[in-house]
């Protein structure tokens, strides 16, 4: 039997886009410019064109970034750093977080009503998501 403890520690909170995600925008924040290019932040976020391309358009999507179309064009600030938190992007690129949805073979648990781990983790999760609202893209600059 696996411990409860290697399933925890082999997850992954936040995935590589929004690692790529958090260093564009801090790159945008620090260069001060209306705009900016897909091609001047590839090499500074250190990811391919196209792939960075599409994180910015989920962001976009979502409301943190602005798009600007034509010659000099790029993608801006849509809000100020400050009011941009790591949490904003998580749920623009992977969606809530959840430690434990509580869901075997697609049924709910039928002691989730009950279940006591479920109102731990429940406790942890609301203490996490808490910190991860807490940091901006100031605080990273």
């Amino acid at each position: 039997m696996i411990p409860i403890w290697y399933h925890i520690n082999a997850m992954k909170l936040m995935n590589r886009n929004v690692d790529y995600a958090a260093r564009a925008l801090v790159f945008m924040a620090q260069a001060n410019k209306p705009t900016i290019s897909v091609a001047q932040m590839q090499e500074e976020v250190g990811v391919a064109r196209p792939f960075l391309r599409k994180i910015l358009q989920k962001l976009h999507k979502a409301g943190i970034l602005q798009a600007v179309k034509g010659k000099g064009g790029g993608f801006a600030l849509a809000r100020n750093p400050e009011n941009i938190t790591l949490g904003d992007l998580v749920k623009a690129l992977q969606g809530q977080i959840k430690l434990n949805d509580c869901v075997l073979r697609n049924k709910l648990c039928q002691n989730h009503g009950t279940c006591k781990m479920r109102h731990k983790i429940a406790a942890i999760e609301t203490r996490l998501l808490a910190e991860i609202e807490g940091i901006t893209i100031k605080d990273l600059l």
